[in-house]
């Protein structure tokens, strides 16, 4: 099994930043695509940042100029830095990928666990 891992959240005021990151770990050939989503109370679990194995990226329209999302192939980790953050940012964040395990070629989705993030006013 490919395992996800998410960690670097926790409690912050508006106006503060977060880190978070997601290791993969398992019998990993490759990745595709790795993303963060959120989902808070009472709301739809929405797809905040998205970035392919080629680096190409997409955003949220709610997060857009103050969220990034990075990767390190190497250590199979995707990262989402959080500037600027809101209340309404304000959720669990779970990270997600897709690809291909080892040795036999067998295509993964996996999810992780969550973390909450919490932004206070």
């Amino acid at each position: 099994q490919v395992q996800l891992v998410e960690s670097g959240g926790g409690l912050v005021q508006a106006g503060g930043s977060l880190r978070l990151s997601c290791a993969a770990s398992g019998s990993i050939r490759s990745i595709n695509t790795m993303a963060w989503y959120r989902q808070a109370p009472g709301k739809q679990r929405e797809l905040v940042a998205r970035i392919t194995s080629g680096g190409s990226t997409n955003y949220a329209d709610s997060v857009k100029g103050r969220f990034t999302i990075s990767r390190d192939n190497a250590k199979n980790t995707v990262y989402l830095q959080m500037n600027s953050l809101k209340p309404e940012d304000t959720a669990v964040y779970c990270c997600n990928a897709d690809g291909y395990t080892r040795p036999y070629l067998v295509s993964f989705n996996s999810w992780g666990q969550g973390t909450q993030v919490t932004v206070s006013s």
